[in-house]
């Protein structure tokens, strides 16, 4: 361990290690930084099974430390799992249970969330993991609040973040809590990334899938996607599905899980990303495109469900930056004209 005073880091080491997550850990606390002081953090790993360990990318590790250095640690990360079903020893629960009791700060990237899920310590408090698992923890964790679109979240003295890269937003911040914004911004610019990122997770999200796919809806929710310019309302939705208006909700609701407009919302949301990606249009063509009216209103269900503006979201994940007026800047506007019904999924990082 570096010779140093301050807070002792301690990442979890188990056969099938999650590399990219692991050297998260290790080069944010573990590289020797003599401009941060003494009192920068100490870094150590600590195998919680017996060996071999392997790695992905096909290499064997050979632990220094056992299970017993986290009785000592200050903060403990757990640098991913074994997936959503890998089950996780009694032995380190309690452990994790008593080390927070007596103070040390817990953390989790990626599926890591499910080890510190199995500890109980998450029960009755809100966690994140990535947006692929987040349903399994759900099921397999029904007392947590699981926020699916978060980058990272805390709880008390217990952090979890989403996938991978997302380990390094958390990450970063837990060094911003504990030495302040130039020392986060001094990490940050060492690993060349942004010292926070705009948005959650929500970005990254595929289409959800219908939970039923209803035969009597089935056929409306392909036309619905083939014409999402035309100004659909609920009841000429149920009429199309010759049903009445209160059948027709019930119906929809079984099918989707949605209301029909937060769910044709998420849908004209969902073809304005393709759009922007493809680079084609402009801001004001992609709104009729898909049925929003104005770019007031499509920035506007754009940022609320995904998190960061259509601007930003073409600067991301377009092949190339578009010269028409989707990428001019977009200064803040009024209350947009087509309201939306149903709850919307929280996008948000700390409380």
């Amino acid at each position: 361990m570096p010779n140093t005073t301050g807070p002792l880091v301690v990442a979890l080491l188990y056969d099938g290690l999650c590399t990219f997550e692991f050297g998260i850990v290790a080069e944010i606390f573990g590289l020797p930084r003599p401009e941060m002081g003494e009192d920068w953090y100490r870094f150590a790993s600590c195998a919680i099974e017996d060996g071999p360990l392997r790695a992905h990318g096909g290499f064997v590790l050979t632990p220094q430390h056992g299970p017993e250095l986290i009785d000592e640690a200050d903060l403990i990360v757990v640098p991913g799992w074994k997936g959503p079903s890998g089950p996780v020893p009694e032995a380190l629960c309690q452990r994790l249970r008593q080390a927070h009791a007596r103070g040390a700060r817990l953390a989790s990237i990626c599926s890591g969330a499910f080890v510190l899920a199995a500890t109980g310590l998450l029960d009755g408090g809100v966690a994140t993991t990535h947006w692929r698992y987040a349903e399994a923890l759900r099921a397999g964790h029904p007392e947590i609040d699981v926020d699916h679109a978060s980058l990272y979240r805390a709880q008390g003295r217990i952090f979890t973040s989403a996938g991978s890269a997302a380990g390094i937003d958390l990450l970063i911040e837990i060094v911003r809590r504990d030495f302040g914004a130039d020392a986060a911004n001094s990490v940050a610019r060492r690993l060349v990334m942004p010292a926070h990122r705009t948005g959650g997770q929500a970005q990254f999200l595929e289409r959800p899938v219908p939970r039923h796919r209803h035969a009597e809806v089935a056929p409306l929710l392909d036309r619905l996607r083939s014409q999402l310019q035309l100004s659909w309302t609920v009841e000429d939705m149920a009429l199309e599905c010759r049903m009445s208006l209160r059948t027709f909700l019930r119906r929809f609701r079984d099918a989707t899980g949605s209301a029909p407009g937060d769910w044709l919302i998420g849908e004209r949301v969902e073809e304005a990303k393709r759009l922007l990606v493809a680079g084609k249009l402009g801001t004001q063509e992609i709104a009729l495109a898909v049925g929003l009216g104005t770019p007031d209103t499509l920035r506007h269900h754009f940022r609320r469900r995904v998190g960061i503006s259509p601007r930003e979201y073409q600067a991301r994940f377009a092949s190339g930056a578009s010269e028409n007026e989707a990428m001019a800047p977009e200064p803040p506007r009024a209350v947009p004209l087509v309201p939306q019904p149903g709850r919307e999924s929280r996008i948000a990082s700390f409380d």
